[in-house]
C-alpha cells in the first residue's frame, strides 16, 4: 500500500534525480493511478511533448510501465484498447538503495561486476554493446572482461532482461470474477487481492527461463556451424528447456547485442531480506544456529519465486548438513550439532519441522522483527509504562478493559487511561466503548490492530525519511556556500551531513522491513 508520505518521499527522490518537470508527471501518476497520455497532459497542464519526454525518462529508469488495457464490450462487440501508464512505486524507492546494491555485488562478486552494475543503475537500461562501449571509455577492460562480469551478474540473477514495452492486461470476465468470489467465500482458497501495479508488472515480465537467458556463440563446431546452445544461465539439466526457448529468444532479438538489460531489484531485496533474517537469528541464538540457518537459506534460495515468500521449501536433515559443510566455518559442526540447532530454531518457530523435514518460517521471523521495531518506537516515544501496556495488548490479540491492563502491567490506575489515550490518539491502539448493565456503566476496551498499525508506522517512517532527505539536501547546499569558510566549520558540516545520511540508511532498513519484506 502506498501511503501519503510514501508518495511525497518518492516524488522527492524523482525531483532530486530528474528535476521538477519529470517529478510532476510522476506525482500525477502516483496520486491518480494509471492514466493515458491525454489524461496526464490535462492533469499536469504540461504540453504533450513535455509529458512524452518525461514518460520516456521514467520508463528508461524503470519508474513507469506502459500497458494496454483490453476492455471487452459488455455484449462481446469487440475490444477497446488504450495505452496507459502506471508509476512503479516500489522501483522508485529502490533508487535510494543503489549504494547498498553496489556494496552487495562488490562483496559477493568483484569490483568489475560492481562497475558494470553501476552503469545499469545510472542509465536504467543498457544493451550489451552499450555496456562494452561504456567500459572502453572508462578503461575498465576489454569485451572479454565485461562479458565475464556480465555473466557473473546474470548467473547471480542481479540483472535481467527488460520487461515487455506494452503488455496487454485483460480484465477478468464477470463469470471469472463470480467464480473467484464463490471459491473464496466457500473457503476453498485464501487469496490476497493483487494490486493493479502487481498485475502490470507480472504481465510485462518475461518468462522465468527467458528472463535470465544469455545465448553466447561459441567456437565453430565440426560441421562448420556455430554452437549456440551455450547459455550462462541454463545448466545441462535444463538443455531441453533452453532448446525450446531458443526460437523465442531469437524472435525477440536476433542479436544479444541489442537486448536491453536492467538491474533485478527483486534479487537484491531478497538478499537483503535474507540478511535481515540472519541478523534476527544472530541476536537470539549462538553461532552454530546462525550457520545452520544461513545454510538453509542458501539451499532453498533458488526455489523462491517471489520476494515475500512465507515459507521455504522443506529440506531433510541430511540435505541441511550437506549444505552446512560447504562453508569453512560449517565444517567444524557435527551432524548432531545441526540437529540440536534445528531444535533451537524451532522455539520461537523460525524453523518448522514436519515429517522429518525442516523449512524456514519467513513470515514468523518478519512479523517478530516488525513487532520489536514498533515496540522500540513506543518505548522511546511514550516511556516504559506505555511500552509494557502496548506489549501486553499486542501479545494478547484481543480487547482488554482498562483496569485489567493496569493490573497486568503494575501501572497506577489513574495513570493507565491517560497513557492509553495518548497511544490511541496517535493511532497505536484501537478503542471500543461499551455500556453494561441497567445503569449503563461505560467500559473502555483496548486492542492493537496490527494491520492498520503497520500502515500507520510505515507512513510515519516515510514522513521521517522525507524530512531527512530534505535536511540532507539543505546541508549539501550549505556546504557549497561555505566553500571559502574556515576548514573547521566545513569539517563540522560534513560530520553533521554524514550523521544524517547514516540515519537515513538505518531508517531505510526499517522501511524495508515493513514495506518490502
Amino acid at each position: 500500500m502506498v501511503t501519503q508520505y510514501g508518495i511525497k518521499y518518492a516524488v522527492n527522490l524523482i525531483t532530486a534525480h530528474f528535476g521538477d518537470l519529470v517529478a510532476k508527471v510522476c506525482e500525477c501518476l502516483l496520486r491518480k493511478g494509471p492514466l493515458t497520455l491525454q489524461a496526464i497532459v490535462r492533469s499536469t497542464e504540461l504540453t504533450s511533448s513535455q509529458v512524452k519526454n518525461s514518460l520516456l525518462v521514467l520508463i528508461q529508469h524503470n519508474c513507469v510501465q506502459a500497458f494496454i488495457l483490453d476492455q471487452t464490450g459488455e455484449h462481446g462487440d469487440g475490444a477497446k484498447q488504450s495505452t496507459q501508464y502506471i508509476a512503479l512505486f516500489d522501483n522508485i524507492i529502490q533508487r535510494w538503495r543503489f549504494p547498498k546494491f553496489l556494496t552487495m555485488v562488490s562483496k559477493k562478486l568483484d569490483k568489475q561486476c560492481a562497475e558494470l552494475l553501476e552503469g545499469l543503475l545510472q542509465h536504467g537500461r543498457l544493451t550489451l554493446k552499450q555496456m562494452f562501449d561504456r567500459a572502453k571509455s572508462g578503461q575498465n577492460g576489454g569485451d572479454d572482461v565485461v562479458q565475464e562480469a556480465f555473466v557473473k551478474l546474470l548467473n547471480a540473477h542481479f540483472i535481467e532482461r527488460c520487461p515487455a514495452s506494452e503488455p496487454v492486461l485483460t480484465n477478468p470476465t464477470k463469470e471469472e470474477e463470480a467464480a473467484r468470489k464463490r471459491a473464496a467465500k466457500s473457503g476453498k482458497i485464501l487469496e490476497v487481492q493483487e494490486t493493479l501495479e502487481q498485475r502490470v508488472v507480472e504481465a510485462a515480465m518475461p518468462t522465468e527461463a527467458l528472463r535470465f537467458l544469455f545465448a553466447t556463440e561459441t567456437e565453430p563446431t565440426a560441421d562448420g556451424g556455430k554452437d549456440k546452445s551455450n547459455s550462462s544461465s541454463v545448466t545441462p539439466g535444463e538443455k531441453r528447456k533452453h532448446d525450446a526457448l531458443e526460437s523465442e529468444a531469437e524472435c525477440g532479438a536476433t542479436d544479444e547485442q541489442v537486448v536491453l538489460w536492467r538491474a533485478n531489484f527483486d534479487e537484491f531485496i531478497r538478499c537483503l531480506r535474507h540478511k535481515a533474517c540472519i541478523e534476527n537469528v544472530r541476536a537470539r541464538f549462538d553461532d552454530g544456529a546462525v550457520i545452520v540457518f544461513g545454510a538453509m537459506l542458501e539451499a532453498t534460495r533458488s526455489a523462491e519465486k517471489k520476494v515475500k515468500t512465507e515459507n521455504s521449501v522443506p529440506l531433510s536433515l541430511s540435505s541441511i548438513y550437506e549444505e552446512v559443510i560447504k562453508s569453512e566455518e560449517g565444517r567444524n559442526i557435527t551432524f548432531d550439532r545441526v540437529r540440536a540447532s534445528l531444535v533451537q530454531l524451532s522455539c520461537p518457530p523460525f524453523v518448522k519441522a514436519a515429517n522429518e523435514s525442516y523449512s524456514v518460517d519467513f513470515k514468523k521471523i518478519i512479523e517478530l522483527a516488525q513487532n520489536e521495531e514498533v515496540e522500540s518506537i513506543v518505548l522511546k516515544r511514550y516511556g516504559r509504562d506505555a511500552y509494557r501496556m502496548f506489549r501486553l495488548l499486542s501479545n494478547s490479540g484481543h480487547l482488554l478493559e482498562t483496569d485489567k491492563v493496569a493490573d497486568a502491567t503494575f501501572v497506577e490506575k489513574k495513570e493507565t487511561p491517560i497513557i492509553l489515550y495518548k497511544l490511541w490518539k496517535d493511532d497505536y491502539l484501537q478503542l471500543e466503548k461499551l455500556q453494561i448493565g441497567v445503569k449503563q456503566i461505560p467500559f473502555q476496551l483496548w486492542k492493537v490492530n496490527k494491520n492498520t498499525l503497520k500502515v500507520h508506522v510505515l507512513d510515519e517512517m516515510f514522513h521521517a525519511a522525507f524530512n531527512l532527505s530534505q535536511r540532507v539536501a539543505f546541508e549539501l547546499e550549505q556546504e557549497k556556500e561555505l566553500s571559502n569558510v574556515l576548514q573547521d566549520k566545513r569539517v563540522n558540516r560534513l560530520r553533521k551531513r554524514l550523521l544524517l545520511e547514516s540515519s537515513q540508511m538505518k531508517l531505510d532498513d526499517a522501511i524495508m522491513l515493513f514495506h518490502d519484506f
